[in-house]
């Protein structure tokens, strides 16, 4: 399994996390979205990471082993940035530095499609994704465009197969966040809908999780982290917010500022063991 150590995912371990990364400051390269490199970038610094948006071919992979963690993203497959993807990931293998591999929008498109299942076999840490692109992953139709038709628990037993097969954890992000490596679920309840309602939020989780990644050795502890902070940052936005401009604002202003306990507390957490059921 993905996780060399396996750590209680609690409200507790959970605020440990986000308090390890804002005291350590891990540098996230990211070879992501065109469209979204600088909310991705803001909500990382929002953090207390700090972000690298490293994608010429020539220079990601000496990047990529010397960074704290990588993210690489499909959001935008353009140029060199598929080159970019190919050579960070090997070296983030090589050096041991952790990835998180996001196959945004895969499934009906066939040249995002491959390169995901590509980047897969080099062997991610974390997988994250909203439910139809985690089935489109494992060989399903995808959803329409980075529109998931899909909910987390529609995939359970699809991600629980991917993580156990791949040795990655699976995050899969909806109105209730489901994250697994094949032994463990837990499962994220906050969040509103207004994260999905403004540019860049999955993207940018990618990167935090990325983040999270470079400060446990528990990957689905990072990865639930993330989902908590991201989730419980929108509801604490959303009470002041009259917008989704006004959201977006406030979203990587409580990401910076959210205690960290409240993220833990506020996360609506779930975790148990996982079975297959079908």
């Amino acid at each position: 399994m993905s996780s060399a150590v396996s750590c209680p995912v609690t409200p507790q371990t959970v605020a440990d996390v986000v308090t390890a990364v804002r005291a350590t400051s891990p540098l996230v390269h990211c070879v992501t979205n065109a469209v979204v490199t600088n909310v991705t970038a803001n909500v990382l610094l929002a953090a207390g990471a700090a972000p690298a948006m490293v994608a010429a071919p020539a220079e990601a992979g000496d990047f990529a082993r010397v960074a704290d963690a990588l993210l690489t993203n499909l959001g935008t497959v353009e140029g060199e940035q598929p080159n970019a993807m190919r050579v960070a990931a090997h070296a983030a293998v090589d050096a041991g530095v952790p990835w998180v591999l996001d196959p945004v929008a895969i499934g009906s498109m066939r040249v995002r499609t491959a390169l995901a299942a590509e980047l897969l076999a080099v062997g991610p840490t974390i997988v994250r994704g909203n439910a139809s692109e985690v089935a489109a992953l494992a060989g399903g139709l995808g959803g329409r465009g980075v529109d998931s038709l899909d909910t987390p628990d529609d995939v359970r037993d699809v991600a629980l197969r991917l993580a156990r097969e791949s040795g990655a954890v699976v995050a899969v992000s909806g109105a209730v966040d489901l994250i697994t490596d094949g032994v463990r679920i837990a499962r994220v309840r906050a969040g509103t809908p207004l994260l999905t309602r403004v540019t860049g939020v999955g993207c940018s989780l990618g990167a935090l999780v990325a983040a999270c990644a470079a400060v446990t050795p528990d990957r689905l502890l990072a990865a639930t982290a993330a989902t908590a902070w991201v989730c419980v940052a929108g509801d604490l936005a959303a009470e002041a917010a009259t917008t989704t401009g006004s959201f977006a604002v406030a979203l990587i202003d409580r990401i910076d500022d959210v205690d960290a306990s409240a993220v833990g507390e506020r996360s609506g957490l779930m975790a148990e063991a996982a079975q297959v059921t079908a």
